[in-house]
């Protein structure tokens, strides 16, 4: 399972890996937190326009990769904060889906990088998504109104934080980067004009510089004792 605060985040930050995994047969689901109403400069295009236009870039993104489930809570774009709300509704998602492995943001701003400071939607998305893991997909007295609607407790073994400063787990999507190149594509309003294939090809080169990776995804590792 992937969660992100935005269509477009899987995207940019684990796609490679994402094809790896759909291609070795691996279920994924996409979980997307906001509803994309706010990420345009074009001013002829309304935040109900731009909502149905992210979607269909998601989810012709997520054809690309393979991935066949996309969730959209549909929170409200660069408002997301991560209250007990947004937790029980990945929470939800994580007891429905079951996944070994969760994808999610860092919870933390990182000012180590000029020109970009961190999306508030990232931060608040990765610390939702780290709390719905442990401990309230875990615990079966923690929101007892998804026991109400069938869903059991599950536990995730593995949390992949996208974390490139931090990172302790290299994938080599040197076999998908490209792709992962189509996939960015897809979503037409938010790349533009910008080069994705040369961009990307230089990002995943530049994370897999420490390991002599031709191509690689980066993580924070967590993993989980689970009976």
């Amino acid at each position: 399972m992937v969660v992100v605060a935005h269509a477009d985040d899987a995207e940019f930050g684990c796609s490679g890996t994402v094809a790896s995994w759909c291609r070795q047969g691996m279920e994924v689901v996409y979980v997307i937190c906001t509803d994309g109403s706010k990420g345009t400069s074009d001013p002829s295009i309304t935040s109900q326009e731009l909502v149905q236009i992210r979607k269909r870039e998601q989810e012709a993104a997520a054809r690309v990769l393979g991935v066949k489930t996309v969730v959209f809570l549909g929170y409200e774009d660069s408002m997301l904060e991560p209250t007990l709300a947004l937790r029980r509704d990945i929470a939800r998602e994580i007891r429905r889906h079951r996944p070994d492995v969760v994808i999610c943001p860092s919870p933390t701003r990182n000012l180590s990088h000029q020109g970009y400071i961190g999306h508030p939607d990232h931060i608040a998305a990765g610390e939702a998504a780290l709390s719905a893991v442990f401990p309230a997909a875990r615990d079966r007295l923690t929101f007892p109104e998804l026991l109400a609607e069938g869903l059991e407790p599950h536990k995730v073994r593995e949390v992949l934080i996208s974390d490139r400063d931090n990172a302790d787990t290299w994938i080599d999507v040197s076999d998908t980067i490209e792709t992962a190149i189509e996939a960015l594509q897809q979503h037409v309003s938010q790349v533009g004009g910008w080069d994705v294939a040369k961009g990307m090809r230089q990002w995943r080169a530049n994370t897999g510089k420490p390991k002599n990776i031709p191509y690689a995804e980066a993580f924070k590792s967590f993993q989980f004792w689970v009976d």
